[in-house]
Parts: structure tokens; sequence; C-alpha cells
């Protein structure tokens, strides 16, 4: 595949020149512009990757739409940065279309979308409504999922019950029979389903090796530091605390740690914390925890759509990524 410093090089401008001259920017020069087109259908990079004939005046857009309802918390900006990466490399931009709130949300798939002109469509692990899914269909352009499924979709995601699972089995397998919970909240406006499979994984390695969930040893938070820190800061004031946690995300499992040693305990001699991602800090924090690779989800929806772009009839797919167990210093056996 074609890059555009290739096609800079062949028209003898900057990759600056080129980019402007394929996104039709002003203050490029006719005779530029028409050299950069040239070289582009040539090297068939961006559009004439698509369509050879393309003419150089779009009915669209040349750019993927995003649709993610945050961007600066880890997983969704490694999610699309690793979708942006692919994209651009085929000459594809990226139009990002964020909210934090359901009004938002509603406006988003109501009115937005159909004054949309993006080519192909990529949604960030929130599952659409059915309502909402049809109007993406409406669109009639290609669609992939990152984190969620949808019958029919092409998505890439991870079995979030499957890990959760594992990282509770890891604890039981090191003797532990008092295994708290720091999970996501439920009844999210975003619909999240990522929380309520983790636990699903947590419940059923219970149940599996004859252990009781108790109510008492778990506490919700919302993926974040200062949540993971006050969720076990809750767990430690109960009677009967637990002796190993199940924290559903790092960022949790690395403010509960930090609980832990305020109230002068150790991890993992007093209590053995697992978490969920493997995310940058987690090495520093020695964090056992369930790997799962972000970057390569957006990488692959972002490939599915490409495929899609070329060859309408590609038959959709729902790939799902494996995790793995690292196991570091935050438990131990008991």
């Amino acid at each position: 595949m074609s890059s555009l410093k290739e096609v800079a090089d062949l028209a003898g401008v900057s990759e600056a020149t080129a980019s402007r001259a394929l996104r039709d920017v002003s203050h490029v020069k006719r005779e530029t512009r028409t050299a950069v087109r040239a070289a582009a259908k040539e090297l068939l990079y961006g559009p004439y990757a698509l369509d050879p004939d393309f003419d150089g005046i779009p009915t669209k857009v040349n750019a993927i739409g995003v649709i993610a309802p945050f961007l600066n918390r880890w997983y969704f900006s490694h999610a699309i940065a690793g979708a942006e990466q692919t994209l651009r490399s085929a000459g594809l931009n990226l139009l990002l279309y964020n909210f934090d709130q359901v009004r938002g949300r509603e406006k988003l798939f109501k009115a937005e979308l159909k004054q949309s002109r993006v080519v192909a469509l990529l949604i960030v692990s929130m599952p659409p409504t059915e309502e909402e899914f049809q109007a993406v269909l409406n669109l009639d352009i290609p669609l992939s999922l990152i984190g969620v499924t949808h019958k029919g979709q092409s998505s890439v995601s991870i079995d979030d019950v499957a890990g959760g699972k594992t990282a509770t089995q890891h604890l039981i397998n090191q003797g532990h029979r008092k295994i708290g919970l720091i999970t996501g909240p439920r009844n999210n406006p975003f619909n999240f389903a990522v929380s309520d499979n983790r636990r699903k994984g947590y419940l059923e390695a219970l149940a599996e090796n004859g252990l009781e969930c108790n109510p008492n040893h778990e506490v919700i938070g919302d993926f974040t530091l200062a949540t993971g820190l006050h969720a076990m800061n809750t767990l430690l004031a109960r009677k009967d605390r637990p002796t190993a946690v199940f924290c559903e995300s790092d960022e949790m499992a690395i403010g509960a740690i930090h609980s832990i040693r305020k109230h002068g305990l150790r991890v993992p001699e007093d209590i053995s914390v697992v978490g969920f991602d493997d995310y940058e800090m987690s090495e520093f924090a020695d964090l056992t925890t369930i790997r799962q690779s972000v970057t390569q989800l957006g990488e692959l929806a972002a490939y599915q759509l490409l495929e899609k772009l070329k060859k309408p009839e590609t038959i959709s797919r729902q790939i799902t990524l494996p995790t793995k167990l690292i196991v570091r210093g935050s438990t131990q056996k008991i």
C-alpha cells in the first residue's frame, strides 16, 4: 500500500503540500494540485485506492467517522490511535464524533450522522440501540465495531467474561477464598457491557469453585484511579475484609493499591490485587493483570473498513482477540 511520502516524492512536493492538495485545501497552486492527484492516482493512494477513476471532486469527505463517548480515557485513546495509524497509511483521515452526555448521543444519531459525508464509520466500545443501528445502516456505508459485537456487523473485541474469570481463578488458585470485586458502573447511559461481562466471569469462577459471592465484598467504581481508591477505602471499612481483590481495570487496581498502603497494609502480603488491561503504568506498579491489546483492536477494525471500502461484498467478520494473564508482584499465595 502506497504512502503519502511516496505520493509527495513522485509529485516533487513536501508531504504537507501533498496532504493539502489531496484534501482540496486552498492556497495550493492548480498545477501542484494536478501533479499530486496524478501521483496519487498512479500509486493508487487514498481515494484512488478505492476508486482508480476518482475525479478529484469527492461527494464524500475522505474520512472515516469515529464515534466514541470519551477521548481522554486510556482504552478509547489507544483504540482510536490504532485505527488512525492504519487509516492514515491508506490516505484516510478520521472525523471524531465525541459526546459525554446522553443528549449529545441522541443528537448525533438523529441528526448529525444524516448530514455526514464520511465514507465509513467506526464505533468504539459503545453498543448502539436498535434505533441507532438503523440510523447507521441507513447511511449505507461500511461499519465496524470495537469492543462490542452486533449480529451481522464487523467487529473486533475480546472475551471480557473469560478475562474476568481468568483473573478471579488466578486468585483462587493462590488459595484466596474471600475475593472482593471493584466493578464499573451499572445502568450507565452509554450501555457499556464491559463491566457486567467481567463481573459475570468473576461470578462464574466463584461458582465453579464452590465459593459464594459476598455482597459486602463488592463495590462499584468508574474505571478511574480515584474511584478505585475510594472503592478500596469502602471495602477496608467493612467487616471481614477480603484477602484479595479483582479490579475490572488497571487504573482502579492502582487506586486500590494506593488505598491499601495508606491504611498501613501491604500488597500482596495482606491483600492481593489483580487488574485488567495491562496499560502503561501497570508494569511500574508491579500489577498482576489481564492483558489486552487495545491498539490492535483499533488496527484490525480499521482494516475491516478498508476491506469493505475496496470490496463492498466482503463478508462481515466478528474477530475475538485473546487476553493473557500477566503475573507480577501484586498477588501471592496464602
